[in-house]
Order: C-alpha cells, then structure tokens, then sequence
C-alpha cells in the first residue's frame, strides 16, 4: 500500500498580501505566515530586490538603530544617576535594537535581499564583534567593578562592531536603492547613526562635567549608593566623573566626529550633507536633554561647535579646497569656537594646547580620504560585487 503523499507547502502565491499597514498589525499571524512564505526563502546576495522591499529592509535598519540609539542615550545618563544593572531598563531597549538588527543581519544572509557579498560580510563582522563584546563587557564589570566610563577596552569594541554594520548597512542600502530623494533620506538616516556612534564616547564628559559641578556644589543628581560604590573602589568622584585628560573631547570630536562627517559628505555628495547630519544630531541631543532631565537625570552640555565644523567641512568639500590645508582651518576655528562655548561653561574642559596635534592629525585624515575617493576604492564601493547586480551610486 503506497504511503501518503506529505502535504505541499502553501505557495506564497495563495497567501494574500496585506492590504495596509493596519491591516497587517491586525492579523500578525498572517503577516507572519504571508511574509514567510514570500520572503523567507535561501538565496544569494544579489538576489533581485523591488525598490520596494528594499525600503521597508531598510526602514527596519533605521527602526533598530533609532532603539540603540535611544536606549544609548538613556544609558549614558542612567550611569550618573545610578548603579550599574545589566538590565537596566536603557540595556533592556537598546537589547531590543540589537535582536532587530541579528534578525536582519540573519534575513540577508539567508536570502540574500539587498546586499551584496561585501555589505552582508561587514553585517556579519560586525554584529559579530558586538556580540562578541557584550560578555566581554558584562566580565570587565565584574571584575572592574564601576567602571562606567565610555572610554573602556570592551566598550570601543562596542562602538567598532557598531561602525563595522552601519557600514554594510550603507553599502547596501547605497548599492540597490534607485537614485533620488528617498535614497537621500535613508543614507542620510544611517549615516546619521553612523556619527552618533563615533562621538557616543564624549558624551562620558558632557555629562560629567555638569555633573561634577553638581557634586562639588553640594546638590549631586547621583545616588548615595552610587557615590558610595565609587568611593569604596578608590574612585573619587572628579575620577569617574572626567575619567580621561582635557585633550581627549575636542581631539574626538574632530577627528573622529569631523572625519565621519566628512566621509557622509564624500559618499552622500549632497552638497550640505554635513551640515544636515550635524544639525540632526544636535536636535536628537537637545530633546532627549528636555527627556531625561523632566524624568530626573542628570543633564548634559551640547556640543554645539560640531555644527561649525560641519559647515566648514561642506564648504571646503563643495569649494574644493585641498584636505590638508582645509583640515588646519577648520580644526583652529572649531577650537577657537569651542574656547566661546567653554567659556560660558557648556563644554567640558578642553585641552587648548592640543589643537596643533589634532589639526596634524585630522589632515592626515582628510588628504586620506581625499586620495581614497580620486582612487579606484570609491568606484569598488559603489559597485556590487555580483554580475548583473549594478550599482546606482552618484559621483561625488
């Protein structure tokens, strides 16, 4: 007697789409059976992607790194106001950021929508260093004990593994989205990202400062237990507070915060691209500032002398102007600008005499990346390394 024949799967053609977004959030087990069986299907990179699909992948990648970035930001105040808690509520969301971002980094690798092999190896790597990271990190606290401050070994990896899938994210997104304002928009988005990251570092100091200020002052926004932890450790509260020297936040800021802004500018070559950026972030700052200060935490200074640099990196990048020499202008202004911002007490405390070092420094950087983008590596960039999967990239 002939055994059964084992039931067919349901092709994705027999499931219906959903008609609408609310639609979809109101039967999720459609949506899910729906999706799965349109979408969730083995390719390789480079598989045909609609304009589309491409869109709502990538509406995804903003959605998860909007939670990382807000949970960060959380986190960083959460830590001058109490004790450390592996799940703090701000863990907890930038936690849900992070799941988002291995399901995506999961989706692409297993069905290949919109990337290609470089992008989908710069997701892996990086989610993978991140990973790799947070146990590091959780094993520092323990050990270490305290040690909030941002400039940590495990922390910077962190922030690279972080850098490292922003980076395929870009490519992806830069590769297969057709030209035009919603491809703006998203690299704008990501690359938006992509800076916070690289200045989440300095923010250890613009809360400190203020912080420390309170403290001195006699009316600390910190927990007794807080304090108390600290000073059992050996830590004073300047220690902990201002962890790192003065030359540290405006070294930073430009060279690593002014080199990512220059890099969207190259890459995006929209002709305020900085500017937009720096001013986004700014914004972002300002209103978390006015959120978390209405839930009592401790406050912030804005370092508001970006948004100088980033218009000077505009002007020199739309003018022409050689990357050595446009490197020491701007690195001497921003530090002059940053002398009027620290002087009314918003900024931390700068280190004056490391303007020369850092303008050497960021012009080596700069006349970089200008050799990088004369170079074939710009082209190799923005074109996928699949046949018959062409690039839609825009000269700079």
């Amino acid at each position: 007697m002939p055994l059964p024949a084992a039931p067919a799967s349901v092709p994705a053609a027999a499931l219906p789409a959903p008609g609408s977004v609310r639609a979809a959030l109101a039967h999720p087990t459609a949506l899910v059976r729906w999706f799965w069986a349109a979408y969730v299907t083995p390719g390789r990179p480079g598989r045909p992607t609609t304009q589309l699909e491409l869109t709502w992948i990538y509406s995804v990648w903003l959605g998860a790194f909007l939670l990382k970035m807000l949970g960060s930001s959380w986190d960083v105040s959460w830590h001058f106001r109490w004790l450390r808690d592996d799940l703090a509520p701000p863990h907890l969301l930038n936690s849900v950021g992070t799941a988002v971002v291995i399901g995506l980094v999961v989706l692409h690798s297993y069905t290949g929508y919109g990337v290609d092999r470089r992008a989908l190896h710069l997701m892996q790597w990086g989610i993978g260093t991140f990973l790799v990271a947070i146990p590091l990190d959780i094993l520092n606290h323990r050990i270490n004990g305290l040690d909030i401050t941002s400039w940590s070994p495990t922390h910077g990896l962190l922030y690279l593994g972080t850098a490292i899938m922003l980076a395929g994210a870009l490519r992806g997104w830069w590769l297969y989205a057709a030209p035009g304002r919603v491809r703006n928009l998203v690299s704008l988005g990501l690359w938006l990202f992509f800076v916070e990251n690289a200045l989440f570092p300095n923010q250890h100091q613009e809360y400190g400062v203020l912080s420390l200020k309170d403290y001195l002052a006699g009316h600390t926004t910190a927990e007794p237990s807080l304090l108390d932890f600290a000073a059992s450790q050996g830590q004073t509260p300047t220690m902990f507070m201002l962890p790192v020297p003065s030359w540290v936040h405006p070294s930073w800021l430009v060279c690593a915060g002014l080199l990512a802004l220059l890099v969207a500018r190259k890459v995006v070559g929209l002709r305020w691209t900085a500017t937009v950026i720096a001013a986004t972030y700014l914004t972002y700052r300002a209103v978390m500032w006015v959120v978390l200060v209405a839930m009592g935490f401790p406050p912030s200074v804005l370092p508001f002398v970006l948004l100088v640099g980033a218009v000077l990196v505009d002007l020199a990048v739309t003018r022409g102007v050689p990357g050595w020499a446009a490197a020491l202008l701007v690195t001497g202004i921003v530090y002059a600008a940053g002398a009027a911002q620290e002087a009314l007490g918003l900024l931390p405390p700068w280190n004056w005499w490391s303007v020369l070092p850092a303008a050497v420094v960021f012009s080596l950087l700069w006349t970089a990346v200008d050799v990088l983008a004369r170079s074939a590596w710009l082209d190799r960039w923005r074109t996928a390394d699949e046949p018959g999967a062409p690039a839609a990239g825009a000269p700079v």
